[in-house]
């Protein structure tokens, strides 16, 4: 974000713009992931495995009984769906906790 500060009001051509998106980078640094550091590690850098775990967990369940949910059973039916198939269901229910690890994915 001192990179953006550093641009000379002059450069730019509108300033609250600029002060929003970096409002935004300060508000959020730290969820928005750095991908060069992402790569050196061998995590994932795309949201492909995400979206196909969604569609696992729910949306082929929707779209082959042409249902559509509010957001709220939407996010329970998942939540649900990914505590099973992650076998956390029973630690969940019993505990309220869930083990945490990162999976290095294939190798």
């Amino acid at each position: 974000m001192a990179v953006l500060r550093e641009i000379a009001p002059a450069q730019v051509k509108d300033q609250s713009a600029l002060e929003q998106l970096v409002n935004y980078g300060e508000r959020h640094c730290s969820v928005i992931p750095c991908y060069a550091v992402c790569k050196r590690l061998g995590l994932c850098n795309t949201s492909q495995a995400a979206e196909r775990a969604n569609d696992l967990v729910v949306a082929d369940r929707q779209k082959r009984r042409g249902v559509s949910w509010r957001e709220p059973g939407y996010a329970g039916l998942a939540s649900l769906t990914a505590l099973v198939k992650n076998g956390e269901g029973s630690r969940w229910f019993s505990t309220q906790t869930l083990a945490f690890s990162l999976d290095p994915g294939p190798a």
